[in-house]
């Protein structure tokens, strides 16, 4: 049982972010090194804020419940703005790295697009935070122990699982806004991303309460999905397109 948890949480966790790796990014080098670049950013990110935390842990009352807490909120919500801070900073970075690819090309054009580097850059800040939120998590499920055993939720690994997937989607899809929103200078799309990154965040405090948590947290995703379809260049009219021609192709087959 437990072997079984461990890859149907595994597969629910990673599953859709290996697939578009593997159709999308794994044939470009280009975009392979922009991904693991993300995910070493993110990685950055996380260093300094558990150093941050650390020391706040250090130089307080441990005994202190009430204290700690807080202390636990402060780390998650200065973790959440470090991390806008490094995508900002990683933005900046490949916004220079495009230019020199494009002076340096025959036709003064760069083989990627800004667009294409958002979706990359933010798939690798997904997968990496996955991987850190998951990988411990998934090690207990191969046991020992069962879990719900002394009055604990039943559905612990389940839904650590949907939440990972989750977070890795609203990454990519927050990385796509949030290059749209500095790219057309739009600050106020740079903060409602923050915003939305505070909000799904904080609504992990709310476990073991998964039905207060969870749902919002898909709302958020489907909605930002809608957001990042939209300023990636999706239309109606491209997904009126797509279904017409698979409707001919079902019809002619």
């Amino acid at each position: 049982m437990t072997v079984a948890v461990f890859f149907g949480c595994a597969f629910i966790a990673f599953g859709p972010a290996f697939s578009l790796f593997i159709f999308t990014i794994v044939k470009d080098p280009l975009r392979v090194i922009i991904l693991i670049a993300g995910a070493f950013f993110w990685l950055l990110s996380l260093l300094l804020s558990s150093l941050v935390w650390f020391i706040a842990m250090k130089a307080s009352n441990n005994e202190d419940v009430r204290l700690q807490r807080g202390l636990l909120i402060f780390g998650v919500m200065f973790s959440v703005i470090l991390q806008e801070v490094f995508r900002f900073a990683y933005y900046r970075l490949l916004r220079k790295a495009n230019e020199g690819l494009a002076a340096i090309s025959e036709d003064d054009h760069s083989t990627i697009s800004v667009g294409q580097m958002a979706y990359v850059a933010g798939l690798g800040f997904g997968i990496m935070s996955g991987a850190f939120s998951m990988i411990n998590i998934l090690a207990d499920s191969l046991g020992p122990g069962t879990v719900g055993l002394f009055g604990d939720s039943q559905y612990y690994f389940i839904t650590s699982a949907c939440m990972t997937l989750a977070m890795t989607l609203l990454h990519t899809f927050w990385g796509v806004v949030f290059f749209d929103g500095c790219e057309r200078k739009r600050w106020w799309v740079i903060a409602v991303v923050v915003c939305l990154h505070l909000v799904v965040s904080g609504l992990s405090f709310l476990n073991p309460f998964y039905v207060g948590s969870l749902p919002p947290v898909y709302v958020i995703t489907a909605l930002m999905a809608v957001w990042a379809f939209f300023s990636s260049g999706g239309s109606l009219q491209n997904l009126t397109h797509i279904w017409t021609c698979r409707r001919n192709n079902m019809d002619s087959s």
